[in-house]
Formats: structure tokens, C-alpha cells, sequence
């Protein structure tokens, strides 16, 4: 069984509140202990009400270095991008935001070696990975699919792979690039925001199977060493 920490909320406003709080915290207490902060955000359309009430909260930003969780294989204009999601949000008050995908890379293993030769360059460990978590289990874009062992690799030499889906989710049906779960658990804070009971379920099962799950997501929070907040919202 997994330990987390579970805070629940009856809406999204009221999650959305909380982990913008909470997330402003660690980035603030980072910047004081080690005059800056580093943190992974996802993409995706839950974050984007906590980005818009975190990106307003008065925190040095231009001490803060942002990169994604996990992105996917299109040009920085293309509207799936990740990191020009975050950009939008983080960009204009000064944040660094670190895009660790290129729609030029068309070989998807290659566009993960060039994403962790990126994320080299950056002062590790993160102060904060925020993960989300899909209606397969799967979490970032560690997908279920022929490169989910080589995402979950546990020699901590990679901290980025890429992968390909399969099935590929036809909202998105590309490539992707993602943190692998060596990188998201060398966290000193580890965040999921998940909301509806479906989720929750398959969040639940996930922590009491631990390292047997069958589940993306719970085989990463079965190697984290640290705290696991779990912020859940019913609608």
C-alpha cells in the first residue's frame, strides 16, 4: 500500500484554490532555502484553471525555471503543446519556461534523447512534479504501450524518454515525450489533481496494488520516496 495524503474538495473552483496554494508554497519556500525554484507542470485541460490562480499569485517568477511533465511531438505553435500551454500562463510574469519537445525531431526515440540532454542542463532535483492522471492510468505520458518499460527504466540515468501510445488517444493522436518515473520521484514534492469518482477509483486501486499495479500511475507513486499530496475534487 502507497501512502498519500488525500484532500478532497466538492468542486473544481475549490481544488483549483487549494493546489494553487499549495503549489505557490513549495515554489516560495524553494526560492527562500535555495534562491530559486524548479518545478515539472502538466498539460492538459484540468491545470489550466490552477495555472491562471497560481500565475497570479505574487511569487518572484523570474526565479522560477517551469519545464512539462511530458509533451507532445508538435510545432511550439500547435495548440497541443504543453509547454506553450505554460508559456502562455508563466512566460509574461518572467518564469523560465524550458520546452522539452521539437515537432522538427520526427524520430520519437531521438526527440527523447534531445529532451533529456535539455533537462541535463537544469539543476536537479525538481522542487515540485505535478502529475495528472488519464482514465487508463496512465500519468505524464507514461502510457500503457510497447515504451512503457522503457519509461518506467529504473537506472535513473534518463530523466526523459520518448514514447509512443498505443492506442494513441485520438484527441492527441501523436508522439510524445515524457519525465521518467526515475526523474518525477526525484521530487522533492510530489502533486496529483484529479477530480470525479471514476478517477479516484482507479487512483485508489493503484495505491493498494503498489508496485504490482497494472496501472502507469501506480507503479511511478510505488517507487516515491517522499510525500505524495493527492488533491481530488468530486465534480
Amino acid at each position: 500500500m502507497i501512502e498519500a495524503d488525500w484532500r478532497t474538495y466538492g468542486s473544481g473552483a475549490q481544488m483549483a484554490h487549494a493546489v494553487s496554494a499549495g503549489i505557490a508554497g513549495i515554489v516560495q519556500r524553494a526560492i527562500d532555502a535555495r534562491g530559486g525554484a524548479f518545478v515539472a507542470l502538466p498539460g492538459g485541460r484540468t491545470p489550466r484553471p490552477i495555472f491562471e490562480r497560481l500565475a497570479s499569485t505574487e511569487i518572484a517568477w523570474n526565479k522560477v525555471t517551469i519545464v512539462p511533465t511530458d509533451d507532445r511531438l508538435v510545432p511550439a505553435t500547435d495548440p497541443l503543446s504543453n509547454a506553450a500551454l505554460i508559456a502562455r500562463y508563466f512566460s509574461p510574469r518572467g518564469a523560465r519556461v524550458v520546452p522539452i519537445a521539437s515537432g522538427a525531431v520526427a524520430d520519437y526515440r531521438a526527440a527523447g534523447q534531445a529532451a533529456d540532454a535539455e533537462l541535463a542542463k537544469l539543476d536537479w532535483p525538481p522542487d515540485l512534479v505535478w502529475l495528472g492522471v488519464g482514465a487508463d492510468g496512465h500519468t505524464a505520458s507514461i502510457f500503457p504501450g510497447p515504451d512503457l518499460e522503457d519509461a518506467l527504466d529504473g537506472s535513473g540515468a534518463r530523466r526523459a524518454v520518448g514514447v509512443m501510445p498505443d492506442p494513441l488517444p485520438p484527441e492527441a493522436p501523436v508522439a510524445r515525450v515524457t519525465l521518467t518515473r526515475d526523474a518525477i520521484v526525484s521530487a522533492r514534492a510530489l502533486v496529483l489533481a484529479l477530480s470525479g469518482e471514476a478517477k479516484r477509483a482507479l487512483v485508489e486501486c493503484a495505491l493498494r496494488s503498489g508496485p504490482h499495479s497494472r496501472t502507469p500511475i501506480g507503479r511511478v507513486l510505488a517507487k516515491a520516496a517522499g510525500p505524495i499530496e493527492i488533491y481530488w475534487s468530486a465534480t
